[in-house]
């Protein structure tokens, strides 16, 4: 079974639609799927055909740079029948918010997505107030502060 497939005008609108789809296709090109669960937050990103030493992620203050390089899998001499995979270099940029925890972010590569996981900070984290109990008798102090600047203005 032969592959072909010709086709000159559709050939010359894909190549006139990659020379100016710019940021489109490089979203395009790393499709992203977002989640929390629990404390953590999952960013997952489809990088078919790439390959893990191809993946570079940096992490600088709340800013993530995902960059990716897919290689053609044709070799030199190879007869190109269809292209319709992107290829080149591709980079995201994920702004991260300030209840996240930079800082202990993991990244973990397999079968074409790249997983990011990004814990909530600490300090972000919901947590248990202590309630204090007045004893009888006693004023707490905001109801004696409370009565001062009543006096004050009062004077």
């Amino acid at each position: 079974m032969a592959l072909m497939r010709f086709d000159p005008f559709r050939e010359w609108d894909r190549a006139a639609e990659q020379a100016f789809r710019g940021a489109r296709a490089m979203q395009q090109s790393m499709p992203m799927e977002a989640f929390r669960r629990g404390d953590e937050f999952f960013v997952a990103l489809d990088m078919p055909g790439v390959a893990p030493d191809d993946v570079d992620v940096t992490v600088e203050r709340n800013v993530v740079n995902i960059r990716v390089t897919r290689r053609p899998l044709r070799q030199e001499g190879d007869e190109v029948l269809v292209d319709e995979c992107p290829q080149g270099e591709f980079s995201r940029q994920l702004f991260l918010g300030e209840n996240l925890d930079p800082g202990n972010l993991s990244a973990n590569y397999e079968s074409g997505v790249l997983m990011l996981r990004i814990p909530v900070a600490e300090a972000s984290k919901p947590r248990k107030v202590e309630i204090g109990a007045q004893v009888p008798g006693q004023q707490s102090v905001e109801s004696v502060e409370a009565r001062g600047e009543r006096q004050k203005e009062k004077a």
